[in-house]
């Protein structure tokens, strides 16, 4: 999966939609394991992108920078 986020870097922010649900986010760190902290843009919360992705990818998966 690392390959897929070859894209990410800290600061900018994305749009993901995967199984129906579009999250807003900034990346806020690239932790030392290789996993993505995410901020979400609407809730200010902090989680990791693999949370989102636990599930797999759905057929409507994009992720976009804004």
């Amino acid at each position: 999966m690392k390959q897929l986020f070859n894209i990410i870097r800290v600061g900018k922010q994305f749009t993901l939609t995967n199984y129906g649900e579009v999250y807003d986010f900034e990346v806020v760190r690239i932790l030392p394991n290789g996993k993505i902290e995410v901020k979400d843009l609407h809730t200010l919360e902090n989680y990791l992108l693999d949370d989102l992705l636990k599930f797999g990818k759905g057929k409507d998966y994009s992720l976009i920078e804004k």
